[in-house]
C-alpha cells in the first residue's frame, strides 16, 4: 500500500494499491478498513464506512484498460466525476 494523493472530483484518496496482473486499482482514505460496498453504474465499487455515507475506498476494475480506451475514468458517486491517466499515474504505479 503506497501513500498517494489522488483526487477524483470531490473524492480524495491517500493510499493506493494496483494489481497490474488483474488491472484492479484499490484507492483508500487512510489504511484499508471494513466498509459497505456499492457498485457504480460503471462497474466499480465504492466503499462506505459502515452505517454512513462517508466514502473510505474505491475499487476500479479495468483501470488501465478504461484509461487507454476512453482517455479518462468516470465514477458515479452519486454524480459522475472524471479523472485522467496523468492524475491516476501515481496510483497505477503503486504495487
Amino acid at each position: 500500500m503506497e501513500r498517494v494523493n489522488i483526487t477524483i472530483g470531490p473524492l480524495s484518496f491517500d493510499h493506493a494499491d494496483y494489481d497490474a496482473d488483474n488491472d484492479v486499482l484499490y484507492l483508500h482514505v487512510g489504511e484499508p478498513q471494513a466498509g459497505e460496498g456499492e457498485e457504480t453504474p460503471e462497474g466499480h465499487v465504492v466503499r462506505y464506512a459502515p452505517g454512513t455515507s462517508r466514502i473510505v475506498g474505491l475499487t476500479v476494475l479495468g483501470a488501465q484498460h478504461v484509461l487507454e480506451r476512453d482517455g479518462r475514468l468516470s465514477v458515479t458517486v452519486p454524480d459522475t466525476v472524471e479523472t485522467t491517466a496523468d492524475q491516476l499515474a501515481p496510483a497505477l504505479a503503486a504495487v
